[in-house]
């Protein structure tokens, strides 16, 4: 007995224990961190997937049937009793439970809701007609029933069994025109408005200043002139392409019997889940995907795309690490290299290690304060007073998120540079200054180059703090729906000035504020993967800059 006591006190000396305990805890919070992420993957991406369409008959106890069509979205079991206590006609006897499914019924300008809950049991007669189609529009929702016929400008151009091919050849002529007007509003038209704008400014700029002479104003109006000649013909363009993409439409009849005419102008896609193949089913899923990653938002976010946000969360994170970096080096070199190590150093030490603890609704709140309306303000002043009163810089935008998020995350990279600074062996400065050079020189040369690594580790904490944050930046600069991204062809190109959308914001807007939540809901999920996917990017990132600095001066760090 005293042997098997001896073996395992030894065993508990010489540490295995708690490496099995550490190895355990590790791959619990890696499994959990898997398993999380599985979840999130299979419900937001299989949003995408084009799930069948059901046809049913559906009888309420002592009512008349009702024809149903749409996807069955979610199934679960409650109690009877709480069914019945519901209101619902159910009766007493029976099991204890039934079912209930969530029917996505769609055609949310007929019913008042594009999803409804239905007693399973009632359900009757399901099937899944070939010819049973989706319609996606760009408002109202989806739009699910028969396609009748397809016209142009009111005259019948095909119905019947023909009617389908001539609708896709429709829709992909509404496709490409859609295309020009988005480009000719966004593009060609945002630059005259741009340019008409920065007429106004001069304009205004010079009677702030007494400047405004006959000549003045006369090249103004010449100028002015030229954009407007420019704009009218564009106008023309575009009411040619809006008669063009309203042209056609369609007559669709719902499950119920009503017709319904649709615009071709307000569908993006039609198509019949239920007779395609697994590998045009394939084709579908990755189209939508491609939309999810490359469109534009619509219908209160809960239609297609989120690219403005994910655009708006990459350009404010890599303009957070240029302000960062340099300012948490700088301040970590003066405190390692320079500052008389005492009680001040010491506090200041202990002040920026409080920083990082600091919740970030505070930060958001000084950066409103300070940022947008102490120095936003003064530089509006100072600048760009022919703007007023309707602020450049005194209000929220892009570069006053990006110094928030700065401020945020200074502490982990002062942090991380000032430990990677105390690494480096002190025999190497020594060696640099008595080969002759001097502090600055050893330290541009042989310290900085050998921390960089440390420097890198401060950077992807950074990083993966600051670009998931949400709070701080529903004050300084991020809104549910920018009208367009910060980044065009006009002068200055970047607009540090504009608002911009957040995949993080996005997710709280989606899930918190959608007037349609059932909707929102799988975009919640595959908006909350896009942005751990975005975040794994950014970080991958760093971590390889940081492994490649690495092995370079692996051989000096020993």
């Amino acid at each position: 007995m005293s042997v098997k006591n001896n073996s395992v006190k030894a065993w508990v000396k010489s540490g295995s224990p708690w490496i099995w305990m550490n190895a355990g805890a590790v791959s619990i919070a890696v499994i959990m961190t898997l398993g999380l992420l599985a979840v999130i993957a299979t419900r937001g991406l299989a949003h995408f997937w084009p799930a069948d369409l059901i046809e049913a008959d559906y009888q309420v106890p002592g009512q008349e049937i009702k024809v149903m069509a749409g996807e069955i979205t979610q199934l679960e079991e409650i109690p009877r009793a709480r069914l019945a206590a519901s209101g619902l006609p159910v009766a007493a006897e029976g099991g204890e439970f039934m079912t209930r499914e969530l029917f996505k019924v769609g055609n949310r300008d007929l019913y008042g809701a594009d999803f409804t809950w239905v007693v399973g049991e009632w359900l009757s007669n399901q099937r899944t007609p070939q010819t049973l189609s989706a319609f996606e529009r760009r408002e109202w929702g989806n739009l699910y029933g028969y396609l009748v016929n397809v016209k142009e400008s009111g005259q019948l151009v095909a119905e019947g069994d023909g009617a389908w091919d001539v609708l896709q050849q429709r829709l992909a002529r509404v496709d490409e025109l859609h295309t020009q007007v988005v480009r000719l509003e966004k593009k060609d038209i945002g630059r005259i408005n741009a340019g008409l704008e920065r007429i106004r400014l001069q304009t205004r700029k010079l009677e702030l200043q007494g400047e405004l002479d006959a000549q003045a104003q006369a090249e103004l109006d010449v100028e002015r002139a030229q954009w407007d000649a420019q704009y009218k013909v564009l106008e023309t363009q575009l009411v040619a392409l809006y008669g063009a993409f309203n042209r056609d439409s369609i007559t669709v009849r719902t499950a119920d019997g009503r017709e319904v005419e649709v615009s071709l102008g307000k569908v993006v896609r039609a198509y019949q889940p239920n007779a395609m193949t697994s590998l045009g089913k394939l084709q579908f899923y990755g189209a939508k995907l491609w939309e999810f990653v490359s469109d534009d938002p619509r219908e209160a976010n809960t239609e297609g795309g989120v690219f403005p946000a994910i655009f708006g969360t990459v350009i404010m994170t890599l303009i957070m690490a240029v302000i960062v970096t340099p300012f948490g080096v700088i301040a970590a070199i003066y405190l390692r290299e320079y500052a008389k190590q005492g009680p001040l150093t010491q506090t200041i030490r202990i002040a920026v290690n409080n920083l990082a603890g600091v919740p970030a609704i505070v930060y958001g709140v000084f950066g409103l304060g300070f940022f947008v309306y102490v120095l936003g303000g003064s530089i509006d002043r100072l600048f760009f007073p022919e703007s007023a009163p309707a602020p450049t810089f005194g209000t929220p935008g892009l570069l006053w998120a990006s110094l928030t998020l700065a401020i945020l995350a200074l502490p982990v990279v002062i942090v991380a540079t000032e430990e990677g600074l105390a690494r480096i062996p002190r025999a190497l400065r020594e060696g640099s200054l008595a080969l002759g050079a001097t502090k600055i020189e050893t330290l541009w040369r042989v310290v900085l180059p050998m921390a960089s690594p440390a420097m890198m580790t401060g950077l992807i904490l950074a990083v993966a703090r600051a670009a998931g944050e949400v709070a701080p930046l529903m004050l300084v600069g991020v809104v549910k729906l920018a009208p367009s991204l910060p980044l065009d062809g006009n002068y200055p190109y970047l607009h540090m000035d504009q608002k911009i959308m957040h995949l993080g914001f996005h997710i709280y807007d989606v899930g918190f504020q959608s007037p349609n939540v059932e909707a929102a809901r799988p975009l919640v999920y595959a908006t909350a993967l896009l942005l751990v996917l975005v975040i794994a990017i950014l970080n991958l990132t760093a971590v390889f800059m940081r492994n490649r600095l690495r092995e370079k001066y692996k051989a000096l760090d020993h």
